[in-house]
């Protein structure tokens, strides 16, 4: 009996070991360290207190997006339209400000907008049986498309200085800390525990592994992904109210991309496009290395459309890596 318990630890350990080497977030660590080294030595201004909390401002909307998108790919969805989403909820705030309306109201439209922009893209694809990816794109193009019939080549900007400050200011003097930031760092935590040590995060990981099964365990699977595809607006609509109390602005091309970029956040984060696996410390450490590298290469003004291609490398590479290591880890098992 003795023997055989010496030779079980003897078999896994270094299974163990290795695992923690290769696990994704170990190996974003790193890569957060080699951009942090890499930033440092291009620019003497990179590691300024001052610089690096102005930095969190270009990513802060972005990555409390993330944090949605992230459990709707762990269900195997997506939503293409937040950034269409962050559009529409930018102009109601807009309109809505044009009519006088006081802080809580421009603080509560937004949201409120995305919570209905998220249930639409869930009805269609809970109740219709509509894939997501088809159903988002066709949202972007609908809500994309309201904005700029609405605004025309006009701009919004009559924003009152009590909104404004909330995206220009900073939450906590010392050490400086935006809004926008703090923000998504208490989200960051929340969805955290949600995700990793409630029943909650088990059924998004078994929706996501086999959704059929699921189904037969007793989780409501759909009511589960259109509560979702809700929370992912309302974090989109949540983005476009910070976003645009710190421009100070509404235009109908706001956001325009931006779904690019959160979706590389949650891929490079470890979350398989494929549904069923993934962490939330893996999308804020992804979080944290696109913001710095875009933050690091502005420094030495790299163009946006190099930054952009730069993006779209990470993406393609967080994609393939992972099945790479895998097929490699396959090869190795006898």
């Amino acid at each position: 009996m003795t023997m055989a318990k010496r030779t079980v630890v003897a078999d896994t350990a270094p299974r163990r070991v290795s695992d923690r080497l290769l696990r994704w977030e170990t190996i974003l660590v790193l890569l957060l360290v080699l951009v942090i080294v890499g930033n440092t030595a291009i620019s003497p201004y990179f590691l300024d207190l001052y610089n690096l909390s102005d930095a969190t401002y270009n990513f802060s909307e972005k990555a409390i997006v993330a944090l949605g998108m992230a459990f709707l790919i762990i269900v195997r969805e997506i939503d293409l339209s937040v950034a269409a989403i962050i559009a529409v909820a930018s102009l109601a705030t807009g309109l809505v400000a044009q009519m006088g309306a006081g802080l809580p109201i421009l603080l509560l439209v937004g949201p409120l907008v995305g919570i209905a922009c998220g249930a639409f893209n869930g009805f269609l694809v809970t109740r219709l049986a509509l894939p997501s990816i088809v159903v988002t794109i066709g949202t972007m193009s609908l809500f994309r498309g309201i904005a700029q019939v609405v605004l025309g080549d006009q701009v919004i900007n009559k924003y009152p200085s009590s909104y404004t400050a909330i995206g220009q200011t900073y939450a906590i003097d010392w050490p400086p800390l935006p809004y926008s930031f703090l923000i998504f760092l208490i989200f960051a935590v929340v969805f955290a525990a949600v995700l990793h040590r409630t029943a909650i995060g088990r059924k998004l990981y078994a929706i996501g592994n086999n959704p059929t099964a699921a189904r037969f365990s007793g989780i409501p699977v759909d009511r589960i992904r259109f509560w979702l595809f809700v929370l992912t607006g309302a974090l989109a609509g949540l983005a476009a109210t910070l976003l645009t109390a710190r421009i100070g602005s509404t235009r109908p091309n706001i956001a325009l991309g931006w779904e690019l970029e959160i979706i590389t956040m949650v891929i490079l984060g470890g979350v398989s496009i494929a549904g069923g696996s993934g962490t939330i410390p893996g999308v804020v450490l992804a979080v944290f290395i696109l913001g710095l590298i875009t933050f690091g290469l502005s420094l030495i003004n790299v163009p946006g459309i190099v930054i952009s291609v730069i993006l779209g490398c990470l993406l393609i590479t967080s994609i393939a890596v992972p099945i790479i290591i895998r097929r490699l880890l396959n090869r190795r098992q006898p």
